[in-house]
């Protein structure tokens, strides 16, 4: 028996009640790519067009109009289900530590879904270099923390994916020039030990022309044309798309895994971690 995916009719519904995929995007924390691919998976199990667009617009056809409110119905019921059947609101602070790239993809989206969900759950999150998160002197600062960690290295955390690691740029600025100019991560962050390692081993010349540890400060001086740079694909921002070119080798994969701490609110924290694992496999 087929089964649909209430996460796909959650971006479903919030394509119709947004005006479209970027806004869905912006929304649930994810990029247009991701939000298209899961409209197409819901459109092949459905064996329907749910949508036509219009001009810039993505506005419903007949059997999405259809769909909507009986989408809108299965959300609802899915929700109050959850609610109903739990003895007790979860309560109580929840520290996180999680990567400054998807600090600013993933997390808007998820949080205010979490939030919504378990008001009663105060939420303190902390964005900084994996490495950092993960140095002895820092893990006890935090009760679950979302890291990258190389495939090759050891590591207790949970692996919640494997990822590409893709060359990122503006799509309106084609990339040209003798140079490759790279916008980076300062020291310590993997994205720029993985670029440097790999274009090492090529011939052609590059250098760094930006170095910025917030991912907004890199995404706009990609934007003025300074250069480009690496991303894990999940934490594509989206107004930023991956590249290809004969310059730029292959960057291999990482490992996005999470490390549940000891705390004083394992149910907590498990329910956060079963959330973040949920949003990035959906978004792969």
């Amino acid at each position: 028996m087929k089964q649909l995916s209430l996460d796909n009719l959650r971006t479903f519904v919030s394509v119709i009640e947004l005006g479209g995929y970027a806004k869905a995007g912006e929304f649930v924390g994810r990029s247009q790519p991701a939000i298209s691919l899961q409209i197409k998976k819901l459109e092949s199990q459905l064996e329907r067009k749910l949508f036509t667009k219009v001009g810039q617009r993505h506005l419903p056809s007949a059997d999405g109009n259809w769909l909507y409110p009986k989408a809108k119905e299965l959300l609802e019921l899915n929700d109050n289900i959850f609610k109903s059947l739990i003895l007790a609101p979860l309560s109580g602070r929840l520290r996180l530590g999680i990567p400054n790239e998807f600090a600013s993809t993933l997390l808007p989206g998820l949080i205010g879904e979490f939030s919504k969900r378990y008001p009663d759950v105060s939420l303190e999150v902390t964005s900084s270099l994996s490495r950092d998160l993960l140095h002895p002197s820092q893990r006890d600062h935090f009760d679950l923390i979302l890291a990258l960690v190389n495939p090759s290295e050891d590591t207790k955390g949970e692996v919640v994916l494997e990822d590409e690691v893709v060359w990122v740029g503006d799509a309106t600025r084609p990339f040209v020039g003798d140079s490759i100019p790279l916008v980076l991560a300062p020291d310590g962050c993997m994205y720029r030990s993985r670029v440097i390692e790999e274009l090492k081993q090529q011939t052609f010349a590059w250098k760094i022309t930006y170095t910025n540890a917030d991912l907004g400060g890199l995404v706009a001086a990609i934007q003025q044309g300074l250069g480009i740079t690496a991303l894990a694909r999940s934490s594509l921002p989206p107004n930023l798309a991956p590249l290809n070119h004969p310059k730029l080798p292959k960057l291999g994969r990482v490992n996005i895994c999470l490390f549940n701490q000891d705390t004083q609110h394992p149910v907590i924290s498990k329910t956060l971690a079963e959330f973040i694992t949920s949003r990035l496999k959906d978004s792969a």
